[in-house]
Parts: structure tokens; sequence; C-alpha cells
């Protein structure tokens, strides 16, 4: 049994659900959701308890993969369309910066003559379905990074984006330069030491 399927899905105010055969439909104040159901699954709503339950229709091995996975699916769905969600990333560098244009985002981040021909700048379109707010576009020393948001309402969109940024250029170990999400922990080596001559 599926402990994490077996679990109802409370829908807050405000949010509507439509299910139709395996096509659900969840629309909420941040926008609307779409989602086919995994094989084997079925999705109901109670309406009068603002509920929404999953259930496996057999007891295969994939079936009982599904159901988790199916109200893992609808639970984001809910929880996006109502509150949104929000990946932080910093970026640690001398130099190093970030700028919304538009839709499209531009980042700074050690390439200098390196990337696509466009000197020291990576150019990022921002899909549908994601806001990006730059609260600081330049660093300040090792400390005090560039600082940017990325928002919206469709979980996978907002963490795709987020870890293409952030792979543009990962934190390395030695001076902690690069991009990392807020809070992630990186682990520092030191450098080799200059050994003194006789």
């Amino acid at each position: 049994m599926s402990r994490v399927g077996e679990k109802p899905i409370g829908v807050p105010t405000g949010v509507n659900v439509s299910i139709k055969g395996r096509q659900v439909s969840v629309s909420g104040p941040k926008g609307n959701l779409d989602l086919d159901s995994p094989d084997s699954t079925e999705i109901a709503f109670d309406e009068k308890d603002r509920l929404i339950t999953v259930k496996r229709l057999d007891d295969r091995k994939q079936s009982r993969a599904n159901h988790g996975l199916a109200r893992a699916l609808v639970a984001n769905m809910v929880e996006g369309v109502s509150k949104g969600y929000e990946k932080c990333l910093e970026i640690y560098g001398t130099g190093y910066n970030c700028k919304l244009a538009g839709r499209t985002l531009h980042l700074n981040v050690g390439f200098m003559g390196r990337r696509r021909g466009i000197g020291s700048q990576f150019e990022l379109q921002v899909p549908d379905r994601v806001e990006v707010v730059v609260e600081k576009e330049q660093t300040r020393g090792d400390t005090d990074p560039a600082i940017l948001f990325i928002r919206g309402y469709d979980k996978q969109a907002v963490g795709q984006f987020a870890a293409e940024i952030r792979a543009l250029r990962k934190t390395e170990p030695y001076k902690g330069k690069g991009i990392r999400y807020r809070g992630e922990e990186v682990k520092r080596k030191q450098g080799k030491a200059l050994s003194g001559g006789a």
C-alpha cells in the first residue's frame, strides 16, 4: 500500500478542480494546470469535503508506483495554483552579475570571450509559467552575492529553469565562485600551500 497515495489532498478555498475521465484540471489565483493521470489510477474530488483522493485499479508493481506519483503530481498542482513555488539563486564571484531585459535573463559568470560569441554573457529566455525577479544585480566581494528569484505555479517549470541557470556555473570548491541555491552547502577545499624555499 502506498502511504503517500492513500493520503487525501485538501483543496483550499479559491481553487477549482475539474475531472473528466483521466484529465484533471486545477485552477486558482496563480494560474491553471492540467494533468493526464498515470495509468491504473483513478482520481476523484469530493466537493463537499473539498478533498481529492487517488486510487489505484490493481496491485501491479507499476500501478503501486503510479499511485504515489499521481497523488504527488496533483498535490503539487493544488499548491502551485494556490501558493506558487519559488527558488532563490545566489551568484558569487567578483564581477559576476545578472540582469533581466524583458523575458531575457543575461548572466555574466566569468566566461569572457568563450561562450556563444557574446562576450561574458549567457542569454536565457524565461519560459512560460515562470517569472524571474532580480533582487540584486551585482556581486560585491566573496560574501555579498547577486540574488535572483525564480517563481511560478508550475513546480516542474520552476525547478527546471533554476537547475539550468545553476548548471551554467556550478560552484567551485576553492573560492566558492559560481551559482548556488540559497541555503545550499558548498564543501570547501584548501588550495595548494606554497612551500617555503631554503
